[in-house]
């Protein structure tokens, strides 16, 4: 059963003034670290790219590829910022380089290209086309229908009609499981990844795809919150990379462990929380989670399995752990929670250096949902 959701209200927490700091302070980070990384003026933390007046590409540093993660992630930033060009240019960049429409995988967009534009692979990643779809869909919303690919409404219904109903044809393979209703960590295989999960999303789904395919999605977010809950560890919070169906890590290629792609588990229950209150969104999780973490040196991240047990290897990107820890908070109260978002709080602006594009993305993001400003774009009336 859900409370009133802020789709009734419009009523978006901003933990950063509860928490006492200042709206002049905070309304600057928030114009700042939108311009370090989408302006030219910052080479050191750029990750968007503009290649002409009408598209451009957000550039993950540490690979040197273009990914649907990140040119999705891109165009929900855009769309929540108002920068219609920006989000133009990114969805033009994907239709006219990612999209495949040819082959087991027509329909979907190649996970990674070079800055040129040529294939790096000719597979998608399912994170990729749900954040393609739910911006799409606050696109149409916030600033109206266009027409050809800037038909936004039309592309998302389409994009996750076709998520959904192929193989049906024996065309390919869908990206959610259609028995269980869970998303895989890509079409051809049967196991999950835990941050894929994203119930919020699902809900939006429910309402405005094509009437024939809601259903399915009020069920997926039902599924991926049981999910999400059965994957993370009892004790810890900590949630594997890869999972299988029953929640127990896969181990394949070491990704049974908790590590980059966890992070953003923490933020998809926090959003989901504050945008539904559904009595199924496993908080507890975010508690456990922080409370792992409320004694760890924020410069000795590591490596864990979900046990918490460390590895000798550092945490990848420790900016976005502290993040996504701090987004948490959306979810939590007390002690743990204030000191989450007093640590990204105090955590320098944005990161430089090679590996920047995922933790500057998570801050973003991070910054966005704390402020009261990750919010959904209903239809206009």
């Amino acid at each position: 059963m859900k409370k009133l959701s802020v789709i009734h209200s419009n009523n978006y927490r901003n933990l950063f003034l509860e928490y006492g700091y200042d709206r002049e302070e905070l309304d600057t980070k928030l114009k700042e670290s939108w311009e370090m990384l989408f302006q030219s003026d910052y080479p050191e933390t750029q990750i968007y790219y503009s290649v002409s007046n009408n598209l451009g590409y957000m550039l993950d540093t540490g690979n040197n590829d273009v990914r649907t993660e990140g040119m999705s992630y891109g165009m929900m930033m855009a769309v929540q910022m108002d920068e219609k060009e920006i989000f133009d240019s990114i969805w033009n960049w994907s239709i006219t380089y990612m999209y495949m429409d040819e082959g087991e995988n027509a329909g979907y967009f190649a996970w990674s290209c070079a800055t040129d534009g040529s294939k790096n692979a000719y597979g998608p990643a399912p994170d990729g086309e749900e954040y393609f779809a739910l911006a799409l869909f606050f696109a149409s919303h916030r600033w109206g229908d266009g027409e050809g690919i800037y038909q936004y409404s039309k592309q998302a219904k389409d994009l996750l009609r076709t998520c959904i109903h192929k193989g049906e044809k024996h065309d390919g393979y869908p990206m959610w499981n259609p028995d269980n209703k869970l998303i895989k960590f890509v079409p051809s295989v049967e196991f999950s990844d835990p941050s894929y999960h994203l119930p919020h999303f699902y809900e939006l789904f429910a309402l405005w795809s094509y009437e024939e395919d809601r259903t399915f999605w009020q069920e997926a977010a039902e599924a991926s919150r049981h999910y999400i809950a059965k994957a993370a560890h009892p004790i810890t919070g900590l949630s594997p990379e890869y999972a299988f169906y029953d929640g127990t890590p896969n181990h394949i290629r070491g990704f049974g462990h908790f590590f980059s792609d966890s992070y953003r588990v923490a933020c998809n229950i926090a959003l989901d929380y504050e945008w539904f209150h559904d009595n199924a969104c496993p908080v507890v999780v975010n508690e456990k989670l922080q409370a792992f973490f409320a004694d760890k040196d924020p410069l000795d991240y590591r490596r864990y399995k979900i046990d918490g047990e460390p590895f000798e290897e550092k945490a990848l990107h420790p900016v976005g752990l502290i993040a996504t820890n701090a987004m948490a908070s959306l979810s939590t109260s007390g002690e743990n929670a204030k000191k989450c978002v007093d640590l990204f709080w105090n955590t320098p602006p944005v990161r430089t250096g090679k590996r920047r594009y995922y933790d500057n993305c998570l801050y973003f993001f991070s910054l966005l949902a704390l402020s009261g400003n990750f919010k959904i774009w209903m239809p206009q009336q």
